[in-house]
């Protein structure tokens, strides 16, 4: 399944999450690309493109993302989340879904659902 994390004009947001995901003994061999922007916007770091491909991979992303968000959420002000919205939205197909807020058992059910459907065209 693959999927984007998206920025929302927060480019730190992002590349905090990519390296928390690289560093997690879970998450260590999971894809995770860069989504450069087109047009105007071109060599702003729009989203992440994560790949799962399996329920293992599904409980590990969920564990290193909710943990991620929480620690970003207690820095102190100037730092990570705090008050900035990137990586909080996950987009799959045509559909995309604020996951700022979901606990992690919300998460894993997301990811699964959206396992079982794939967007057309989609090889993953």
């Amino acid at each position: 399944m693959r999927f984007h994390i998206l920025a929302d004009g927060d480019e730190e947001a992002l590349v905090d999450l990519r390296s928390w995901l690289a560093d997690n003994p879970g998450t260590a061999g999971v894809p995770v690309a860069t989504v450069g922007g087109h047009g105007p916007t071109m060599g702003v770091l729009e989203a992440l493109d994560v790949v799962l491909g399996s329920a293992m991979d599904i409980a590990n992303f969920t564990l290193a993302y909710v943990t991620w968000r929480s620690v970003k959420r207690n820095e102190p002000p100037g730092h990570g989340l705090n008050g900035g919205a990137g990586a909080q939205r996950l987009t799959h197909g045509d559909s995309t879904v604020d996951i700022g807020h979901l606990s992690a058992e919300e998460l894993a059910d997301l990811l699964r659902r959206l396992n079982g459907t794939r967007p057309e065209g989609a090889d993953e």
